[in-house]
């Protein structure tokens, strides 16, 4: 998150939007500091081979690089990972960052592998979860288990609370206001755990990845609810197969509210 300085036009004491920026009417400016949500670029590395480029905000980052793996269906439990670290372009002991750092270095367990399908052939952004991909065929994940398994059903009122207990807990996004987020909650509407990010999915895999890592897959039970539209790119990374790979068969979203 950064905080910067910017000049900002006041309105006249009129509420005349077109009268001139001053409210005082001197049609003067004046600086203002606010918080802006940040944006930085994220290597994740698998065995030493580049597997893509993404788009993010900072934090929580090894989790964001954990879930991608689970969504991408390299990794399905805890022990497919024998070690992740976040590394600095300092003192990792890699080479080639020319003092760069933002690089997720996974190792995975022996006899796991990243399909060739699974690398991305140019840079993630925030708002795309499939850039990269070369094929359809490359985005059609099979699940690993079948919805029916979990008989877990949630009351309407329970769900009708969500959107505001996930707006509540969103600190990033009430100084900014400028991120989505995936909230986890138990079927009488706990929250379990929130993330924030500036890509839709990146918020969802963040929240996977800490599922994987704390040994909570799958999410029996549980209910995935994020903000934004349910749109094609987060597929791949919840509603279709997010419930079936990761073991919660419900998923919903929450658009802005004026």
């Amino acid at each position: 998150m950064l905080r910067i300085t910017l000049p900002v036009g006041r309105e006249l004491a009129d509420g005349d939007p077109d009268g001139g920026p001053g409210r005082d009417g001197s049609g003067t400016a004046e600086p203002r500091s606010d918080f802006l949500a940040a944006e930085e670029p994220l290597g994740i590395r698998v065995d030493g081979t580049a597997l893509t480029l993404t788009m993010r905000t900072p934090g929580d980052d090894l989790e964001l690089a954990a879930g991608f793996l689970v969504s991408e269906a390299i990794v399905h439990s805890p022990a497919d990972i024998a070690g992740i670290k976040l590394c600095d372009g300092t003192s990792c002991g890699h080479g080639d960052h020319h003092g760069m750092g933002n690089i997720a270095d996974v190792t995975l367990a022996p006899g796991v592998t990243a399909a060739p399908g699974a690398r991305r052939n140019f840079m993630t952004t925030s708002a795309c979860g499939v850039c990269g991909k070369a094929s359809i065929e490359d985005i059609c994940i099979l699940p690993d288990r079948a919805l029916a398994t979990d008989p877990a059903r949630f009351a309407p009122t329970v769900l009708a609370l969500l959107p505001d207990r996930l707006r509540d807990a969103q600190r990033v996004f009430s100084r900014t206001g400028g991120l989505h987020a995936a909230g986890l909650f138990t079927g009488d509407g706990e929250l379990i755990i929130v993330r924030e990010d500036v890509g839709r999915h990146n918020a969802v895999d963040k929240v996977v990845g800490w599922a994987l890592l704390n040994d909570r897959l799958p999410l029996a039970g549980c209910i995935l609810l994020v903000s934004g539209r349910a749109s094609f790119p987060r597929r791949p990374h919840w509603p279709s197969t997010w419930p079936r790979k990761r073991g919660s068969p419900w998923s919903a979203s929450c658009v802005a509210r004026r």
